[in-house]
């Protein structure tokens, strides 16, 4: 939503927002010298380790690791989604939230999406509501009255243009429905003399998908006689993208206040059913592995998702594609379990089956990640020799690759020491190795719920916390964290552009820092990291923001950012490279492109150069 509502926008929210007075809102705060202090409101705790800085306008948790803005807070504590935080604080700010060129819920025109949706979808439940036939499908699948309505459940008429003549008379009226996916447009290629317009959805029972705020943004439909597909979806539009929205989410939410966990199905049926039998923590995705979006949404609501799948073959491919979105956030503090049903049964039938109390039983049965990680590479070699325990390091490498830091990935590196017979500093040095340099290169980009790695610069990341902890780290990563903690110093850097020329993976991250802490009047660090909100790099620079401060003062912190930029533009510049070529030239002769770069770094050398 970030490219949809202006970012100058955002920046004003921050700067209106008082995350002292937000949080102090929901939290008991205690003022501690320059901060405040509280008892945990992510988890258990009886010693105050919550600490909110009005400074960086940002707040961090030393038990848990949480932290975040003011409006991550939000998002967090009030389980919001980005534009709900969003929308909240300009609230109480007094502003009124605007949007770029179109919004997502208006078609070109103008035209309300939303209101096209919800108006298909009442029209959808009173077809069900007087079709026989209709209700009789429900009936055979054990679906009474109220669920049916609490989930909005319809019918689709048995005809190729029911909604369309009763929504579609107009021009406008046909586009808003094509835009909403309602309808599709004949096909006239290859001479034929049809036009117009057919409805999507025929005789099928209608699912609508809702947001977070309950709105129709989307339909799933099952087939209620003979015919293929199955289910069929509404296609990708303005307000619906698969790989982010779960179904069943608003109404789980509804229900609970809070969650212990919640458990991802793969149907819009089982979903029902199991919200009928009182397990409302199901969710589904929709006709699509889980995305880490999908796990992101999941994590700002619960620490504990437990994947259920059929315990067919094709469950447990579905399974395994869970597990290797999922491995990007397995960090410490969040579970990731796996459920696998009888053959034959889905939850669908198996809780009409044997009711709720024995399906939740199953719970307790459970794989940790940990565990079906284990149980799916080991059939996979012989560990009584030592090839097939080198091949176990081999299949682990790249899932380890995908990993965050954390005690997490250390324990599992010890479970899978123990198999191989290896001592475990070694195995661990092998394996975080591949970790640290991105491994097979199939790790995606984690989203804002996860640790992720710098994309710009994997170096970044090497050292991990833990040096932090211990010393300054890297030059890099030393700047950047220098530019997160005291943003006002980055006026005191006036070689900023030179940095472009340094080819070193990462000074591109701390570039944009520099430019846009400068280019503020009074910046903070939250203000710097919701320009990264939905960039890869965001999670890893607040957990840099999160660290202890490397000097205490914006002054003192001026001087160190003027001498880290200095020395990595020596170490890594123009000019080192200059002097690289030509002590080659000297002992061994250029060719003919280290000739022409030779060239050009002399001519800019004799260019006057910024000042330092």
């Amino acid at each position: 939503m970030a490219g949809r509502i202006p970012q100058s926008f955002i920046d004003e929210v921050v700067a209106r927002s008082d995350i002292v007075e937000i949080v102090g809102a929901r939290v008991p705060l205690k003022k501690s010298g320059r901060e405040y202090k509280a008892c945990c409101p992510f988890h258990s705790e009886k010693t105050p380790s919550f600490w909110v800085s009005p400074d960086k306008q940002f707040y961090h948790c030393f038990g848990c690791g949480a932290h975040g803005t003011v409006i991550g807070f939000l998002m967090a504590y009030e389980k919001l989604e980005f534009p709900d935080a969003i929308l909240e604080l300009a609230q109480r700010a007094g502003l009124a939230v605007p949007r770029e060129a179109q919004t997502a819920g208006a078609a070109d025109g103008g035209t309300d999406l939303y209101g096209t949706l919800e108006r298909a979808c009442r029209f959808f439940e009173q077809n069900l509501r007087d079709d026989v036939r209709g209700l009789e499908y429900l009936r055979r699948r054990g679906i009474d009255a109220p669920t049916a309505a609490a989930f909005a459940l319809g019918l689709a008429p048995d005809s190729w243009a029911a909604l369309l003549n009763r929504f579609g008379a107009q021009a406008d009226d046909r586009r808003a429905l094509l835009q909403a996916g309602l309808i599709i447009e004949r096909d006239t290629r290859g001479g034929q003399s049809q036009t117009g317009f057919y409805d999507r959805f025929r005789d099928r029972l209608m699912f609508p998908i809702r947001d977070s705020r309950g709105r129709v943004i989307a339909f799933g439909g099952r087939v209620i006689g003979e015919g293929e597909p199955k289910y069929l979806n509404s296609p990708e539009t303005n307000l619906f993208h698969k790989g982010r929205e779960l179904y069943g989410l608003y109404e789980a939410r509804r229900a609970h206040a809070d969650f212990k966990r919640l458990m991802v199905v793969e149907g819009y049926m089982d979903v029902v059913r199991l919200h009928q039998a009182g397990i409302t923590y199901a969710v589904a995705t929709l006709g699509t592995a889980t995305t880490q979006e999908h796990l992101n949404k999941i994590f700002r609501l619960t620490s504990e998702v437990v994947f259920c799948f059929d315990g067919d073959r094709a469950g447990r491919q579905a399974a395994w594609r869970a597990l290797e979105n999922a491995l990007p956030l397995a960090r410490d503090g969040r579970e990731l379990k796996f459920l696998f049903l009888p053959e034959g049964h889905d939850p669908d039938s198996l809780v009409g089956e044997e009711g709720a109390a024995a399906f939740e039983q199953r719970l307790k049965t459970c794989l940790p990640l940990s565990e079906y990680l284990l149980e799916q590479l080991l059939p996979q070699v012989d560990l009584e020799h030592v090839d097939g325990r080198a091949k176990l390091a081999a299949l682990a490498r790249p899932l380890f690759a995908r990993m965050p830091e954390g005690v997490y990935r250390e324990l599992l590196a010890d479970r899978l020491a123990a198999q191989i017979r290896m001592p475990a500093p070694k195995l661990k040095e092998l394996l975080m190795g591949a970790s640290a340099s991105g491994g097979s290169g199939r790790a995606t980009e984690p989203g804002a719920g996860g640790r992720s790695p710098i994309s710009a610069g994997r170096s970044l990341m090497t050292a991990g916390r833990s040096s932090m902890a211990a010393g300054r780290g890297n030059l890099l990563r030393q700047a950047i964290t220098l530019v997160l903690h005291h943003p006002s110093a980055a006026r005191a850097v006036q070689n900023t552009d030179s940095l472009a020329a340094v080819d070193k993976p990462g000074v591109g991250v701390l570039r944009e820092l520099l430019l846009q802490a400068a280019a503020v009047e009074q910046p903070n660090t939250a203000l710097l990291l919701e320009r990264w909100r939905d960039r890869p790099e965001f999670a890893r620079l607040a957990e840099l923001a999160a660290t202890e401060p490397l000097v205490a003062s914006p002054a003192a912190a001026a001087g160190e950012l003027q001498m880290a930029v200095q020395k990595l533009l020596e170490e890594h510049g123009p000019r080192r490279r200059m002097d690289e070529l030509l002590r080659k030239a000297e002992d061994m002769g250029l060719n003919y492109d280290e000739k022409a770069e030779l060239s050009l770094l002399l001519k800019s050398k004799s260019r006057p150069s910024p000042p330092s």
